[in-house]
């Protein structure tokens, strides 16, 4: 079978995959740099070829609960936001934390605080991997660097949701939401039936002709030993995946002097800086981070082994930096450069960020 190779934007590759995943639906607000993703979903109109429900909701707080509903009754549901629309939305992924049910979220980052500005940031970090809303509960935190990622994770995030009955997130940038690339689109699979999501998903509320539903979901529990069980049992989940589900690129780390790490969008920028710097001799290495949350500690406390110190690349004011500095388990300097306010530094700025923090240091 001949691949489908198309030139897409990052928003609409996601939108595409979304259908082809075989998704039960797709509830969202329009905000940018992510709005492409609902645009491209109504201009397919899969509700006539998959049945996929796509709605506009009247916010980004009715939106999540829409998918926490959905989510709730064993489908593939799914939104997408950015970062304002996100923070809206804390209150209903904290909820499905505790209620234990799959989903896929995307966050196409913008500069902040407040409303701040359109261009890209990568500032959503600390609310992604440390738990944006109340509660001890973990999102599995997928950052792609390109368009084919963007597709390539909605599968990935879903799966990994219903694998583990929790929340996944695609936390992306308005750099890769809005470029456009060549992207290999998935196969379409289809839609699950209903006896095939009561058998993947047994505890999911369907509810049965003529009776009460057959199961109750809520994350309520007033009991506190219950709820103390309850959150064990999220704990020793979240330790599954942390044992099995950390996914991180390397390159050229095994002779490396300095490394660079990076993720989303700034890996690609980083990438060209490794090259730049290989160039003029400098034994210069890359750690992508896919996974933000499990984040790869293992891999990245090995590729900073034989390091003499470490360059962290982030559009934010360094947040990334702190759980490299924890991975790395050592005294060896860990130095941080980023730009702020929607700007996106070049390869040149970070090698020349590489020289002055760690190279030519005196």
């Amino acid at each position: 079978m001949n691949e489908e190779v198309k030139l897409m934007k990052g928003n609409d590759a996601l939108a595409m995959a979304a259908i082809r995943y075989g998704a039960d639906g797709y509830f969202g607000y329009p905000i940018t740099p992510q709005s492409e993703v609902l645009e491209c979903l109504e201009a397919e109109m899969p509700w006539e070829t998959t049945g996929m429900v796509v709605l506009q909701a009247e916010s980004e707080v009715a939106a999540i609960n829409m998918v926490y509903a959905g989510a709730c009754c064993g489908k593939a549901v799914m939104t997408s936001t950015s970062s304002p629309g996100f923070s809206l939305m804390q209150e209903g992924v904290s909820f499905m934390a505790a209620s234990e049910v799959p989903a896929l979220l995307v966050n196409v980052q913008r500069g902040g605080p407040g409303l701040g500005t359109i261009h890209p940031s990568q500032a959503d970090y600390f609310q992604a991997t440390k738990g944006g809303g109340h509660g001890d509960y973990h999102l599995i935190v997928l950052a792609p660097s390109s368009v084919q990622e963007m597709a390539d994770f909605v599968a990935l995030g879903w799966d990994l949701a219903f694998k583990y009955r929790c929340v996944s997130l695609i936390l992306s940038d308005g750099m890769i939401g809005q470029m456009m690339e060549k992207v290999v689109l998935p196969p379409q699979r289809p839609r699950r039936t209903e006896e095939e999501i009561r058998k993947q998903c047994p505890w999911a509320t369907l509810g049965r002709k003529g009776m009460r539903p057959n199961n109750i979901i809520t994350s309520l529990e007033l009991d506190d030993d219950k709820m103390e069980a309850n959150n064990l049992r999220f704990q020793a989940t979240y330790r599954e995946i942390e044992k099995n589900e950390t996914r991180c690129e390397l390159v050229n780390t095994d002779d490396c002097d300095y490394l660079i790490v990076a993720f989303g969008s700034q890996a690609r920028i980083a990438m060209k800086a490794m090259e730049l710097a290989r160039e003029q001799g400098l034994k210069v290495g890359l750690a992508r981070p896919i996974t933000l949350w499990p984040f790869p500690v293992e891999q990245i406390k090995k590729a900073a082994s034989n390091a003499k110190g470490l360059l962290v690349v982030e559009i934010n004011a360094g947040q990334m930096i702190e759980d490299v500095k924890l991975a790395i388990e050592s005294s060896k300097p860990v130095e941080h450069f980023g730009r702020l306010g929607g700007n996106v530094p070049t390869p040149d700025e970070v090698l020349e960020a590489l020289n002055d923090k760690l190279i030519n240091k005196k």
